[in-house]
């Protein structure tokens, strides 16, 4: 009796130990961003499309137009590629690299992603006619540069980022990532609307959605605005799946992008987490 105790003793460690090899050598994916747009493939880090994304949430929800991100993404490439740093030339933070010193705020504020971009934005719509003022030059007018030239070198990336971002590149930016589960709904819904501001939501146990309204050009850009915005954040929050259209973005299947899927729901962004 006790012999055929340990025989399943043996067999139970033999079954754990081969469970753990095959995880051990299950793949892991390389993580970034991309957005596609004409010829331009602008190819990020996770971190780079989580805060692009923000800063094109932000942007919407000021009413400022795609150029306003577009502006902001290449500035903020050249600043800190697009990291929250905490250190810099002199007393130098965060995404642009704002200094306290100069009026910016708090060190703790300008290393808040939220308040750095606000500040930026703030910074941005006092310049006369920056709409239609050569990117570099909107940007320098901001940030007082002493090598005003170089945010030239990221207008194309930060055009693609920009156009997919505000929504007008459909299904054009995803993130590749490795699911780590764990997310949670009221998680994602709290930062969207921090993002965002005050969207109709509805959630149930494992999904929230966003219903839609307006013209149907309206609806698509938003749609993919918010959309693109949780895939950005997909693998901070946790975010298993995301629905728009008749596309769908999987965390577990992230390598193949945007999918088609049957049906179509045009005026509703879903996410998951479960």
């Amino acid at each position: 009796m006790r012999f055929r105790w340990f025989v399943a003793l043996g067999l139970v460690a033999a079954v754990a130990l081969v469970a753990m090899t095959l995880r051990d050598r299950t793949p892991m994916r390389s993580e970034f961003c991309v957005a596609e747009v004409g010829t331009v493939r602008a190819q990020i880090d996770l971190e780079q499309g989580q805060w692009s994304a923000l800063m094109a949430a932000i942007a919407q929800r000021r009413g400022l137009p795609p150029r306003a991100t577009t502006i902001a993404i290449a500035t903020a490439f050249q600043e800190s590629k697009i990291h929250n740093i905490d250190y810099g030339d002199r007393d130098s933070l965060g995404l642009f690299q704002q200094r306290p010193s100069q009026g910016w705020g708090t060190s703790a504020q300008v290393n808040d992603p939220h308040y750095s971009i606000g500040a930026f934005y703030d910074a941005l719509v006092k310049v006369k006619g920056y709409g239609s003022m050569e990117i570099t030059k909107a940007a320098q007018k901001v940030q007082r540069s002493a090598f005003p030239g170089a945010y030239a070198q990221h207008e194309d990336y930060a055009r693609a980022l920009a156009s997919t971002l505000r929504g007008y590149s459909p299904a054009k930016f995803t993130c590749q990532i490795n699911p780590t589960g764990g997310g949670s709904l009221t998680a994602v819904t709290r930062d969207v609307t921090k993002a965002f501001g005050e969207i109709a939501v509805t959630t149930n146990r494992d999904e929230a959605s966003y219903p839609l309204s307006g013209t149907p050009a309206d609806v698509k850009a938003r749609g993919w605005a918010i959309a693109h915005y949780l895939v950005g954040n997909a693998s901070t929050l946790g975010i298993s799946t995301v629905t728009f259209g008749n596309r769908q973005w999987d965390a577990a299947g992230s390598d193949q992008g945007w999918t088609p899927r049957s049906g179509v729901d045009s005026d509703t962004v879903r996410v998951s987490t479960n």
